[in-house]
């Protein structure tokens, strides 16, 4: 995916659109991991501060949560009530 760094939208906010298309489109399903910071930085050639407000937008709306030492996943939706 290629973004516009000189566009109106910041590229952190660019990638965490294409990650929550993924996540929402079932790309990336639930309990899957999404792409190490490193792995974004080589797809995306943005600094990894870049990179982590990319995924904090995500974690913030619940789409994705951080287990210490295996990565970022998306979760598990909650059923509807």
């Amino acid at each position: 995916m290629t973004f516009d760094r000189e566009g109106p939208v910041p590229p952190y906010r660019q990638i965490a659109d294409a990650l929550r298309k993924g996540i929402r489109s079932g790309e990336i399903p639930p309990g899957r991991r999404i792409p190490s910071l490193v792995e974004l930085e080589q797809q995306y050639g943005v600094a990894r501060d870049t990179l982590r407000k990319a995924v904090q937008v995500l974690k913030d709306e619940g789409l994705v949560e951080t287990v210490q030492g295996m990565g970022t996943f998306v979760v598990d939706p909650l059923p509807d009530e």
